[in-house]
């Protein structure tokens, strides 16, 4: 059975984390692995993102749909993850519109505009992580999954446990983060797949 599978990565092209995700797509595409996973990066790049008035709230909406969507949610933790900032510069929550302004998505040449949105609440207790807030996209990604009470598992890109570099929002999870990638029978890097397969509920 095909299951829904969201990831939340750092995606920068020179020093993210890419490498597991294309492997995670890499299963998710072929015939032996079962499962949808959602890659980021093609979900940013699609609709929402395509409107030449799309801000870092709009995009954290459409996080929090596709997490909803989704019956569990991979996070990828890197040596820069606990410093990514992108999407936190967001200060609407607590200031007056009239004094707010942003850039809207990668369109930093352009300089920035003011707030388009008029009013704000706080979320209740059953609706969304509030996607006006200051936190940047992987950290609302994780606030939103714990909100939504998702299947949240935490892997390291790298080939042992790495505890100091999770953000300090996911020491919960220290106990239970693991390496990403494992060494074959010829010394090769590989991803550990029978984990993954494991924790997702695949027998």
């Amino acid at each position: 059975m095909s299951r829904r599978v969201y990831i939340s990565a750092d995606y920068s092209n020179d020093s993210g984390d890419r490498n597991v995700v294309d492997t995670l797509n890499k299963w998710g595409t072929d015939n032996l692995h079962k499962v949808d996973f959602i890659d980021m990066a093609k979900v940013v790049s699609g609709s929402i993102s395509k409107d030449p008035d799309c801000r870092a709230c709009d995009l954290k909406k459409e996080f929090n749909q596709q997490i909803n969507a989704s019956s569990a949610v991979i996070f990828v933790v890197g040596d820069k993850t606990a410093s990514r900032k992108a999407g936190s510069n967001c200060s609407r929550a607590t200031t007056d519109r009239i004094n707010c302004s942003c850039t809207p998505y990668k369109q930093n040449t352009n300089g920035s505009k003011t707030c388009k949105v008029s009013y704000t609440s706080t979320p209740r207790e059953n609706d969304d992580f509030g996607n006006i807030n200051g936190c940047s996209y992987l950290r609302h990604e994780f606030e939103q999954a714990k909100k939504r009470k998702k299947h949240i598992i935490v892997v390291y890109n790298s080939l042992r446990k790495e505890a100091n570099w999770l953000p300090s929002y996911m020491k919960d999870y220290e106990a239970d983060a693991q390496p990403f990638w494992i060494k074959n029978n010829l010394g090769q890097k590989i991803g550990n797949y029978t984990y993954i397969k494991q924790v997702l509920g695949y027998e």
